[in-house]
């Protein structure tokens, strides 16, 4: 069978994504929606669950201040979570609950990456193979659905494709240029039997970029074996801002500093240095002994605004605050206080994946 399955009778199973004019948009691009799946995995939050499902729809109610949310969940939790969400201040009209249930809420991942027909205007979603990074928190049948199940509820063209790959492993510019990490997708927990060019390939085919960007380890903490959103994020077409750590005891130093002198080898498609900026990290935050993948970097862009995570640290915060909004002027820096949902080991971009409009 094909790796690439169109829902279109007639068309060439050839003709990949990126033949055909699609491609992943910047995120900072106009935006339909934004997507998130309903937590009701303790596990996930072990011991410290109850303030998860309140922070979702405090960030689903700042999110529709902006433009819509839509969100999966198994229909037995949709009252509560309308009722939760209402009590937070959303503008109602732009939330929409799907009857998708899940696994767990990591819709950056579980979530199809969805890509744009400029030519057409057309949107339409890859749908990659999903594992739980690693086959590390199984069951995950119900989020491998997520991606076909949206596909159908909005009537949207998907491209199937025979690759573990998550959301929060790539970063992309818009304009040919994708960023990733080699802990992560050359991690034989994903795809055993590609190759690096393999890799690159089915990036360039399925989300039309060009160029693949490596970087190295991911941050103390992260169980994805090094998530790029946790590291460096694009914030314009020639520009990245990274996670740094300036105590050179704290064992992210060697790690950030690596991907900074990375990032400054670099070289944009003319020939010239990417504008890299530093963001601080926030101080090492524990729960029960361990150490959390805490990060700045882990912001969400949505239309107008960028939403920040915060960690009850004024001055790290305000720091990190500051550097985002050189970054996106024009756009609001909204800070939300990420500590109880970073325990389940990923904050705002995790639990997110947005719609191109």
């Amino acid at each position: 069978m094909s790796a690439l399955r169109s829902k279109r009778r007639g068309e060439s199973s050839a003709k990949t994504p990126a033949k055909l004019g699609f491609r992943m948009p910047a995120e900072w691009e106009k935006q339909e929606a934004v997507w998130l799946s309903w937590p009701h995995k303790r596990a996930s939050w072990p011991g410290k669950f109850r303030p998860i499902p309140p922070k979702f729809a405090e960030i689903a109610a700042v999110i529709s201040r902006y433009q819509d949310v839509r969100i999966n969940a198994d229909r037995s939790l949709i009252p509560r979570a309308r009722a939760l969400v209402a009590r937070a201040g959303a503008v109602m009209e732009r939330v929409r609950f799907f009857s998708h249930p899940t696994d767990d809420a990591w819709c950056r991942d579980h979530g199809p990456i969805f890509v744009r027909n400029d030519r057409t205007g057309e949107v339409a979603l890859t749908d990659w193979k999903y594992n739980a990074w690693g086959d590390k928190y199984p069951p995950y049948r119900r989020d491998n659905l997520i991606p076909p199940r949206i596909g159908r509820a909005l009537g949207l063209r998907r491209f199937e494709k025979d690759m573990v790959l998550e959301g929060g492993s790539i970063d992309v510019n818009g304009a040919g240029l994708l960023l990733t990490t080699e802990a992560c997708l050359l991690n034989k927990n994903r795809n055993p039997t590609l190759s690096r060019e393999e890799i690159e390939q089915a990036l360039r085919d399925y989300l039309g970029v060009q160029t693949i960007l490596w970087l190295g380890d991911g941050i103390l903490g992260d169980d994805t074996d090094g998530h790029v959103d946790d590291l460096s994020r694009f914030f314009c077409v020639d520009g990245i801002v990274t996670a740094v750590e300036t105590n050179r005891r704290d064992p992210n130093h060697p790690i950030l500093q690596e991907n900074l002198e990375r990032l400054h080898s670099l070289r944009t498609p003319a020939g010239r240095k990417f504008r890299v900026v530093e963001l601080p990290m926030p101080k090492p935050s524990f729960c029960d002994g361990q150490r959390l993948p805490a990060s700045y970097a882990n912001f969400l862009i949505i239309n107008d605004a960028v939403l920040m995570p915060a960690f009850r640290q004024p001055r790290r915060d305000r720091e990190a605050a500051e550097v985002l909004a050189e970054c996106f002027p024009g756009r609001e820096i909204i800070p939300i206080d990420c500590l109880d949902l970073v325990w389940g080991l990923g904050t705002l971009h995790c639990i997110s994946q947005q719609q191109p409009a």
